[in-house]
């Protein structure tokens, strides 16, 4: 019989034959051998490499410093509210906070310390969460008053045997109302021996009376390149070969959050080759995206305006496994990317960007205008929406790409503006962008449908000092724009010469940068010219008068003064006038010149030259909004 074995484990020998009669062993039967069941279980990633110390903390510098000078000075709160989005350690920083308050040391004489031994029965007994007098609660499943009255009950006795009693309510936005007014007092004032660590993923539930008695701490997201470096050293600790791309994948995916990415690190080495290695390859068909390789391709066919490159390129992503929403996603953030690079060229040298946004995206972002790629931000975005509500993900998503290579050769917005507003009378000026997937230089459509090359735009002609001013919006000079609006008054208005009053609070240099922005926009030098005479009232004054005007003759039609007379309280708030501009004040009226496009001396026939002081007293169609206030 072996040594090892235990004898009072064996089972006992028969005296006799046996119930049925038969036969007596001849000996004791062995026990079977140890099965693997009785090996220690796997813990998950997660929870093994769960930091025990406020130094194991990643990304929560300023929290980290600000606890541990408090332990330093013994200047400790009595509650603190751990907010941030899920995995970045609100959990465990307050088990960290329960054992700094309870370590004895390993000698059982220590204090409380921002370096928990981990030895001691205390620290022991919390990381094996044992300890009586550390009470974990989660607000999720209890919610009542009934459950914060156990806790303001159990605040009442002493420690068992800690320093601290420490109370620590997970999810703490998910309580009751009444629950959070129970809490009210003792968490102002609780006993001495009492400490409160709350934590919450939604800070904006919580109500200030509580958030205003506790110390807040918010922990951040952590930086892609913080979680890869992370990971890396867990791989390693694991003996465990990965790529750094398929690590720079799972810490983009982990989104900030340190316990995600430790869960797919666990699925990414579960679903390794037989020699454990992790490849970029693998790890991108787990995660139902495309190689990131594969997301330049696309912005550059994209960009480039070839649609059928980029479907054959969402083909072999989606033949791979790929998820075309995902990949529409990805998009988005190299867009974002992108426009951060232009932005900031700094991020061309730093370190916390891959290699491929370094070198790749750099190069792209050198090769699209910020117009272009706020456009396609905008058609992504919208397009996410569209491939999670549509029947069939991928058609919608290739619709999407198909709408971004046909737009990619158009200029924006703005720019179409600049160009008609400097086509001026030029019949068949043309609106292309350079270096479009249609190539060559500006084109344009004349009569006949033949294409040619564009004229030299024509300068503006600017007939009232209401357009000068609108040019100045459209140029995007907002501040002079603000001065010409609300400070000016004009004098007298003479090509190429403006004779205008300033008031005290417009700038010095008005007339000189109304001036300098005149002669850039038309190529003609105007004479801005300072005067002491009144002049008319400014066009924002113009453009009040005028609304109030409208407002009395909305306020005199029958079914207004019906509507007015059955709602008491209700008010007009608007009149919406489609024959005003921008400034409220009526469209102005001009013959213009032959030739200009929209009117012909033919056109004019039968028509009257209204000056707009006339439009003022003339009838115009309106439509009144009204705001209905409850009388109290």
């Amino acid at each position: 019989m072996p040594d090892s074995l235990d004898e009072d484990l064996l089972p006992p020998v028969p005296d006799g034959p046996g119930l049925f009669g038969d036969p007596q062993p001849l000996s004791r039967p062995m026990p079977p051998p140890p099965t693997p069941a009785s090996a220690t279980p796997y813990r998950v990633l997660a929870r093994k490499y769960r930091p025990t110390t406020f130094d194991d903390l990643i990304g929560q510098d300023a929290m980290v410093r600000i606890l541990r000078n408090a332990f330093a000075l013994n200047r400790i709160a009595h509650a603190f509210m751990l907010t941030g989005v899920r995995g970045v350690g609100k959990t465990t920083t307050a088990r960290i906070i329960a054992r700094a308050l309870n370590c004895v040391g390993a000698d059982g004489t220590g204090g409380p310390t921002p370096d928990p031994c981990g030895v001691c029965d205390n620290c022991r007994a919390i990381l094996a969460d044992r300890h009586p007098d550390v009470v974990e609660m989660d607000a999720a499943s209890r919610t009542g008053v009934d459950d914060v009255r156990e806790i303001i009950e159990a605040t009442r006795f002493r420690p068992m045997q800690a320093r601290t009693k420490v109370f620590i309510v997970d999810e703490v936005h998910m309580l009751s109302r009444n629950a959070f007014n129970a809490l009210l007092k003792t968490l102002e004032e609780p006993p001495p021996h009492v400490k409160f660590v709350f934590a919450t993923t939604e800070i904006r539930k919580v109500p200030v009376t509580v958030l205003s008695r506790c110390q807040r701490f918010d922990l951040r997201r952590i930086p892609v390149a913080m979680l890869a470096a992370h990971y890396a050293k867990i791989a390693a600790a694991e003996a465990v070969a990965i790529e750094d791309e398929a690590l720079a994948a799972i810490a983009r995916a982990a989104d900030g959050s340190v316990r995600d990415g430790l869960s797919l690190l666990d699925q990414a080495i579960a679903q390794g080759s037989g020699d454990g290695a992790v490849t970029a390859g693998s790890v991108a068909e787990m995660l139902g995206i495309a190689d990131r390789g594969v997301i330049f391709d696309l912005m550059e066919a994209v960009m480039g305006g070839r649609p059928a490159d980029a479907l054959a390129i969402t083909d072999r992503a989606y033949a791979l496994g790929a998820d075309l929403g995902v990949l529409l996603g990805d998009l988005l953030e190299l867009t974002h990317t992108l426009s951060r690079l232009k932005s900031v060229p700094e991020l061309r040298r730093s370190q916390e960007l891959p290699e491929a946004e370094r070198t790749r995206g750099a190069a792209l972002a050198d090769a699209v205008s910020v117009p272009v790629l706020a456009r396609a931000w905008q058609m992504l975005l919208k397009g996410v929406g569209e491939v999670e509500a549509a029947p069939d993900r991928r058609a919608a998503a290739e619709m999407v790409l198909i709408r971004l290579c046909h737009v990619a050769d158009l200029p924006p917005p703005g720019e179409l503006v600049r160009r008609l507003q400097a086509a001026g009378s030029g019949a068949g000026v043309g609106l292309a962008s350079p270096g479009g997937s249609g190539g060559g230089g500006a084109r344009a459509i004349a009569g006949g449908g033949v294409a040619m090359e564009a004229a030299p735009a024509a300068a503006p002609r600017l007939s009232s000092f209401r357009e000068v001013v609108a040019l100045v919006a459209a140029e995007r000079e907002v501040l002079l724009h603000g001065h010409l609006l609300h400070s000016v008054h004009l004098v007298r208005f003479a090509p190429p010469v403006i004779e205008v009053r300033p008031q005290g609070d417009a700038p010095r240099d008005l007339a000189a940068k109304l001036g300098a922005l005149l002669l850039r926009v038309t190529g003609t030098r105007w004479t801005i010219a300072v005067s002491r005479d009144l002049g008319e009232p400014t066009l924002a004054e113009q453009g009040s008068r005028a609304d109030e005007a409208r407002r009395g003759v909305a306020a005199e039609h029958p079914l207004v003064r019906a509507i007015l007379e059955a709602f008491p309280g209700a008010r007009i708030e608007a009149v919406r006038d489609p024959g005003v501009d921008d400034y409220g004040l009526p469209a102005e009226i001009s013959l213009g010149e032959p030739g200009t496009p929209g009117f012909t001396p033919e056109d004019g026939e039968g028509y009257e030259l209204v000056e707009p002081a006339d439009l003022m007293d003339a009838p115009i169609e309106m439509e009144p909004r009204f705001m209905m206030e409850t009388q109290r």
